[in-house]
């Protein structure tokens, strides 16, 4: 019997749509969102899983099911059995970081499979970025048909970028965004990352400051409404609707919000205007990969994150 791929997909959405389009091989689900909490570089560890477990129950009150990631990765521990592992991640930032994750615990574990990636983003005749889920079939299937074989040069970087995000120096990404690599949209989403931090003048980042413009901008009816707005107009970020949620109830000290109605208060416009940094109005416990949130801020016009002087050692 000859040897089929392993497909590791961003989520159940895709696995169900490549069994409805009857792409052959087994499906490795991967179940995780790494843009957000702690991590460590080794991610095939029982600290790992708790660390992850631990974020989850704290910060979004969840229950991870960790026998479920469990069931998913044990796939890979068969990997003499595939041909070759081909990653379905999107132009994102959330699915960047997932599948940098995927690249190291492949490294990690030593299996030495070809490794190909499928990633969506731009599509010839529309405007707007696509994630997998949303090419229609014969969209997908030429995706697929052109996947792209990683070389032992990316695999590398994604070995580098995944210890750097592990780790205390997040400006160490800074020189990557220039790097020629097989990932299309990797200087995208590294940009994207370091402006995930709070502006320096503003106190905002980037996400943060254009939810308070969609509110100016726009008649916003509801939370949800908000939330609808905030998922197509967020960029490279990727973000899901339990993250976006969540930013929307940190920024609530800027609204106003009546019955059918949310509007920014004057403490909203005022930040908007960059009148004083508002970075400590904000509950900043977010922790990205190996460091907090609040522990620095980006300066736009040297480009690079500054220790926060509060947090200053």
């Amino acid at each position: 019997m000859s040897k089929q791929p392993l497909h590791i997909t961003n989520g159940d959405v895709l696995t169900n749509y490549l069994d409805e389009l009857d792409i052959v091989g087994e499906k490795l689900t991967w179940q995780e969102m790494l843009c957000e909490g702690p991590t460590i570089i080794e991610i095939n560890s029982e600290k790992f899983l708790d660390l992850r477990k631990s974020f989850f129950s704290e910060f979004y009150d969840i229950d991870l099911d960790t026998d479920s990631i469990k069931f998913e990765l044990n796939k890979l521990n068969v990997y003499k059995e595939y041909s070759e592992i081909i990653l379905w991640f999107e132009y994102d930032l959330f699915c960047h970081i997932n599948m940098i994750a995927v690249i190291n615990l492949i490294i990690q574990k030593k299996i030495d499979l070809p490794i190909s990636l499928v990633c969506s983003g731009r599509i010839k005749g529309d405007k707007a970025l696509k994630g997998l889920s949303e090419l229609n079939d014969e969209q997908l299937i030429d995706h697929y048909k052109k996947r792209v074989k990683l070389t032992s040069k990316d695999l590398e970087l994604a070995k580098t970028l995944w210890g750097i995000y592990c780790g205390k120096d997040h400006n160490l990404l800074k020189p990557f965004i220039l790097t020629v690599s097989s990932f299309k949209y990797l200087s995208n989403c590294l940009k994207a990352h370091l402006e995930r931090f709070p502006d320096l003048i503003y106190g905002l980042n980037v996400l943060e400051k254009n939810i308070l413009e969609i509110v100016k901008n726009n008649s916003i009816k509801s939370k949800h409404h908000l939330l609808g707005y905030v998922l197509n107009y967020q960029g490279y970020y990727g973000y899901g609707d339990l993250q976006i949620s969540r930013i929307i109830e940190k920024l609530s000290v800027f609204f106003t919000k009546e019955a059918h109605d949310i509007t920014l208060n004057r403490k909203g416009h005022e930040a908007l205007l960059g009148q004083h940094n508002v970075a400590i109005e904000i509950d900043n416990n977010m922790v990205y990969g190996g460091v907090e949130k609040s522990d620095f801020q980006f300066n736009k016009k040297q480009n690079k994150l500054l220790k926060t002087v509060l947090n200053a050692h």
